[in-house]
């Protein structure tokens, strides 16, 4: 069926991820994705996640919901409940999301970006949606993203490589490949794909390594620059925040991330301990997580190291801008590797004299782009020594720092980031 020149246009999009209140910088990517759709003036934009009684009893780590910031008017929040009753098990969830998604693409204007972040379960959710269409004899003026992020590869194919279980991972692998425009968030994540479908067609006899070289692109997380680069012209407001947490402007080094093993908290703590900073400085670690309470032990045992669970949206920015130092020493681990680091790009964006303190950690170099002080991961004497690093810095080494961290990070701006996507869609009506 041929389409229209207005059902060709990009006019609408639909994002399915796991989103707010979830700690994640992914969640936080789908925010930005749809307040970009809305700004270049799509006419119906929804993000599709999960109710929140199931996102608090999941175990992820959530925001308190009073301090997730409100979406720009035009974004829908869809939470569609679980469809069936206790003989379903938990293809509840999957049936009352994709059926959701299906009526979405009946009612949509124009043509639709579809994309989802996270593959398991989101990608199948969303192309066993625009399947139903086909088998209809209907056609859904749709384009389908499927991002891969860390977890689908690092957790869920590993595992099932690992744990012998290859039709698993020959499942998300397809899947991946079903949607118009599979994409990875860094080039480190395409390479550990390829690899995994390398690993399956050495197992099965399957062709999927040519096909996820030649068709994975690279789409960055996709980041608000625009209120991240106003913090500089915003002293008084930044300084208001800091009061209101007992802080002082470059009083102060920070962690903010997902407290987790692989994210290297105890490694900082286990630095702080005999670094040049204290006495001087204070140590917060902000986030939540799986190791939260076994960090407030350990924080509890220096005295100076204080974590905040409750840090939101709003003050996330300027109590980065005001830090004296930044810290994620992130470490590669079984069940998580750092694929982009969105927070990293964050800090460099939100500006201030702090510098970024990481590890090489997978894709943390494709965010920082080097310009930052870098130590091995899990080598906690050599995050001792960029801690005393940056206490030895003058200020204009630290500008100077800033400065290029902060240009360098531009690239992930979210306007430019979908502008890419729609480009693509595009160029797929024009080829056809």
């Amino acid at each position: 069926m041929e389409l229209s020149q207005e059902s060709q246009e990009i006019r609408s999009a639909v994002f399915l991820v796991r989103a707010d209140p979830i700690i994640c910088g992914h969640s936080t990517e789908a925010r930005n994705l749809a307040e970009a759709a809305i700004a270049m003036g799509l006419e119906e934009v929804h993000i599709v996640s999960y109710p929140l009684e199931i996102l608090e009893n999941s175990g992820l780590p959530l925001k308190p919901i009073e301090t997730v910031s409100v979406y720009s008017d035009g974004i829908v929040v869809d939470r569609p409940e679980p469809l069936g009753d206790y003989k379903v098990l938990d293809g509840r969830l999957t049936l009352g999301i994709g059926g959701h998604i299906v009526d979405l693409l009946h009612g949509l204007p124009g043509r639709t970006l579809l994309m989802d972040l996270y593959l398991v379960p989101h990608g199948m959710m969303v192309m066993e949606a625009v399947r139903s269409f086909r088998m209809s004899g209907l056609g859904a003026s749709v384009f389908t993203v499927g991002e891969a992020v860390g977890s689908d590869i690092t957790n869920v194919v590993n595992n099932a490589l690992r744990e012998g279980r290859l039709g698993a991972a020959q499942m998300v692998l397809s899947n991946f490949l079903e949607h118009d425009h599979p994409v990875a968030v860094s080039r480190y994540t395409k390479e550990l794909i390829v690899d995994a479908g390398r690993r399956v067609d050495a197992a099965l006899g399957t062709r999927f390594t040519g096909q996820l070289e030649s068709r994975v692109g690279i789409s960055y997380p996709a980041i608000d620059t625009r209120d991240y680069l106003a913090l500089e012209a915003q002293p008084e407001e930044v300084d208001a925040v800091l009061a209101s947490r007992g802080l002082e402007r470059d009083g102060y080094v920070m962690f903010l991330s997902r407290i987790a093993p692989a994210k290297g908290v105890d490694d900082l703590i286990e630095a702080w301990r005999g670094c040049t900073l204290r006495g001087s400085k204070k140590l917060i670690i902000c986030g939540n997580g799986p190791a939260k309470e076994q960090i407030r032990e350990l924080a509890a045992e220096l005295g100076d190291v204080e974590v905040l669970d409750d840090v939101s949206d709003s003050e996330k920015g300027a109590l980065m801008n005001g830090c004296f130092a930044w810290c994620l020493p992130s470490k590669p681990r079984p069940e998580f590797i750092e694929t982009f680091g969105i927070a990293v790009a964050e800090k460099m964006l939100a500006g201030g004299l702090g510098p970024v303190i990481t590890t090489r950690t997978g894709g943390i170099p494709e965010a920082s782009g080097g310009h930052c002080l870098e130590h091995e991961a899990g080598d906690v004497e050599g995050l001792r020594a960029c801690l005393d690093r940056a206490g030895a810095m003058a200020e204009t080494e630290r500008r100077a720092l800033a400065t290029e961290a902060r240009t360098f990070a531009m690239r992930f701006d979210r306007m430019a980031i979908l502008s890419k996507l729609i480009e693509r869609a595009s160029e797929t009506v024009q080829a056809a």
